[in-house]
């Protein structure tokens, strides 16, 4: 039996724990990310997880410690305390206490008064199934001891009203003077002196909601689960369960978001009268237990504080249920899951390929504008969920590996089948294996917000048009630009991006006349190297004055930070022009790209790929080769940085080339070296495959380009697989041809539209 006294918190313990853990976060494939407002943490008594693995039970105490320096109480399971185990004596020096423990609920809420963290598990042990909601909608949860559903625990509740009875008690005897009962209570919580306690008793005491979502959940054999069987020579079905679970979520790049939600205050939970009443009720309190209700009022007043106190436990306790489900990081796996179940409801036996991946795009579509959701990263950058309508998307991948290996889905051509597994009921301890797919179901089912993004998305496929479509995608453009600036805003990146002057909109963008476009033709604009959109944006809104529709593009890495030009190819860039043709192909039968620059270069090769609805292509200044002779350097030491990063001696030797941008309001100050790298094997590829270019085309170039070699234009003209094909000369001194319109670029290009617009046979 565990005494008061092996209750002891060891601070080297918890020390040499906490670096442990350090290091295996770095070891192990779990990626732990804690979400959670400024102070939180600091401010919060009582901490509420949900119970999906037995080793998170120790995870909150880490992450709590880590931020704060804080010690926390745990409850774990009374089967882990044996007299004189040496397993048992490291729980209890970490701030564990066995469920059984006679003093219990009393223990804990004196640790808070005494300023320690309570970590609750209040499902009360593992919930596999992830089944919170009965039939009815309302939180129960499976009790494998009673082999029924039941409600879940109301200990936190309990613990917040006795913390919240003991310091109105305190705080009336400041209020009357009594200074013998402040004395008193500072002798039975173990504080230094009444200062303390009163410092205690003014702080408002709160629940603090969290959430753990794992992604993805998968159920193959690892290292753990082979080890274990090894050593073990045999192990139960129940724990080769949870070997094989835990060993995935251990050992294979999986994400283990943990989210704080909004305190619970147990305050806020009785009425202004109650609280008047309270304090008459709590002046009789001689003990901690009187508090907790264990020892019942022997006065009216006392006991009616015994019966508001159970009633008022019961709504707290639905409070904390609420915000720790509505918690749940919301991934793909989450919706795919839901998306089968209603059509398994709707009686179909499976969905075309096609509609499954865009009933998909569509429900994250609807989600993201969702208010309260918490989307798992995936779901808030595009470059993870942008190419779903494809199938091009590792997420969706992953969870129909997940689902074809237990046997619940089929792929058949272009059909997706669905599997009598699906609708089978499974044993508690065997439904992460066999059914992967409910669990994702159970989980996202508290947010109603997910199963109407579902819903939804079913109800307008049915008259969804391209128009739509092209809206959504280019929003998709418009978060793919937050999301690049808010990862490459960070404390590492600001000495960089501080000596960037540039200031112009860095927005994509997409401006559709009214009436129909002069024969079905939209113009693609594509910027050039280290600029953005608004490079492109005065030729832009010429074309936009003459009817044409027109969509900017901004190429991968470009009008962020130079941080984020570094970590991209020019791979990349060609990417994000195709994106863009896909999108105004949905709103035009043909369209012609039009590329300054870098631009151009991209263009071309775009144009080389005959892609359907291509009418023509304008390069401005496309270079095949640049001016600056310390650029012939650029392969040098783009090597020795590749050799210094891969055996880990710093990033490189020199990561940026500092130059004298021509427009610096639109320009990187800063080229990466590996950008700059990059240019010259987009340079390589397009006079390798400009010959392949078939469609019209017209090559701009000004005669004394300080950037580009002009000869640059001949070579590209020359090379030009093209019937209809033109050379027009600029006398300019400038590069930047476009953005300042010089020599009449804006003209030509409106003139090469008008011939593509209506050629003459």
């Amino acid at each position: 039996m565990v005494e008061e006294r092996d209750l002891e918190i060891s601070p080297s313990v918890y020390q040499w724990t906490g670096r442990t853990l350090s290091v295996l976060e770095r070891l192990l494939k779990v990626n732990i990310k804690l979400h959670h407002e400024q102070g939180q943490i600091e401010a919060g008594d009582i901490f509420l997880f949900n119970h999906f693995a037995r080793f998170e039970t120790f995870i909150p105490q880490y992450l709590i410690h880590r931020h704060t320096g804080a010690l926390c109480r745990s409850v774990a399971a009374a089967e882990f305390f044996h007299e004189g185990d040496p397993f048992s004596r490291y729980l209890l020096s970490l701030g564990a206490v066995p469920n059984d423990y006679p003093r219990l609920l009393p223990f804990l809420a004196e640790e808070v008064l005494r300023g320690r963290k309570v970590v609750v598990f209040p499902e009360g042990g593992m919930v596999k199934d992830r089944r919170v909601l009965d039939r009815a909608g309302h939180y129960s949860i499976y009790s494998r001891t009673s082999m029924e559903r039941r409600k879940h625990h109301t200990g936190a509740a309990v613990i917040a009203l006795a913390v919240a009875a003991v310091k109105r008690a305190v705080l009336d005897a400041e209020g009357r003077g009594d200074a013998n009962l402040l004395e008193a209570w500072t002798r039975r919580l173990g504080l230094d002196d009444v200062v303390a306690l009163l410092a205690v008793a003014h702080r408002i005491t709160t629940i603090v909601p969290a959430n753990i979502t794992f992604y993805p959940i998968r159920a193959s054999e690892n290292l753990l689960k082979r080890g274990a069987e090894l050593f073990l020579r045999g192990t139960d079905p129940r724990l080769s369960e949870e070997l094989l679970i835990e060993g995935n979520i251990l050992l294979s790049h999986t994400d283990m978001d943990i989210r704080l939600g909004e305190p619970v205050r147990p305050v806020d939970y009785l009425a202004r009268w109650e609280r008047h009443l309270l304090g008459r009720a709590v002046r009789r309190l001689a003990s901690v237990e009187d508090a907790v209700g264990e020892v019942p009022g022997e006065d009216w007043a006392g006991r009616w504080w015994d019966r508001r106190a159970r009633r008022a436990t019961l709504r707290i306790r639905d409070a904390y249920m609420i915000g720790m489900y509505s918690g749940v990081t919301v991934n793909l796996s989450h919706l795919a899951a839901l998306t089968v179940y209603r059509l398994l409801e709707a009686g179909e036996t499976g969905v075309a390929v096609e509609r499954f991946h865009r009933l998909l795009y569509l429900a994250v579509k609807e989600l993201q504008g969702a208010e309260g959701v918490k989307l798992h990263r995936s779901l808030r950058n595009p470059e993870t969920y942008g190419g779903l309508l494809e199938g091009d998307c590792a997420g969706l991948c992953e969870w129909l590996s997940i689902a074809a290996q237990a046997e619940l889905l089929r792929r058949e051509g272009e059909l997706y089948l669905f599997l009598p597994a699906l609708r089978r009921e499974q044993e508690f301890d065997e439904i992460r294996i066999e059914n992967p797919v409910a669990v994702y179901a159970n989980e996202a089912a508290p947010i109603a917000a997910t199963g109407a993004a579902v819903t939804e998305a079913l109800g307008r496929e049915v008259d969804f048009a391209d128009a739509d479509l092209a809206r959504l995608r280019f929003d998709d453009e418009l978060r793919s630009l937050t999301w690049d600036r808010a990862r490459y805003d960070r404390e590492e990146h600001q000495e960089v991006n501080r000596d960037e002057p540039a200031t112009a909109p860095p927005e994509p963008f997409l401006w559709l006349p009214p009436g129909a476009a002069p024969g079905g033709v939209g113009v693609l604009l594509v910027h050039g190297f280290t600029a953005g959109p608004a490079e492109m944006a005065p030729l832009g809104e010429a074309l936009g004055d003459a009817g044409y529709p027109v969509l900017g593009v901004r190429l991968k890495g470009h009008a962020t930070s130079p941080w984020d030009l570094l970590e991209r190819d020019w791979q990349s860039w060609l990417a994000s022009v195709r994106r863009g043709y896909r999108i105004l192909r949905l709103l035009v039968p043909r369209v012609v790209v039009v590329g300054f620059s870098g631009g151009g270069d991209l263009s071309l090769l775009l144009a080389a790929e005959h892609p359907e609805g291509l009418a023509g292509v304008v390069a401005v200044a496309a270079p095949l080769k640049l001016r600056d002779r310390a650029l012939s350097l650029v392969p040098l030491v783009h090597g020795a940085n590749w050799v210094l990063d891969a055996v880990g001696a710093g990033k490189g030797l020199k990561l940026f080339h500092v130059s004298v941008p021509e427009n610096p309001h639109i320009n990187y100050r800063r080229m990466p070296i590996r950008a700059l790298y990059e240019l010259g094997q987009l340079m390589a590829e397009v006079k390798k495959r400009v010959v392949e270019v078939t469609c019209p085309a017209l090559v701009i170039q000004g005669d004394e380009d300080p950037t580009v070699v002009p000869d640059s234009a001949e070579g590209l003209y020359a090379r030009l697989g093209s019937e209809v094909k033109d050379l027009m000369w600029v006398h300019s001194d400038r590069h930047g041809l476009v953005y300042r319109d010089v020599g009449g670029t804006h003209a030509a290009v409106l003139r090469f539209l008008v011939a593509q617009a209506h050629p003459v046979d």
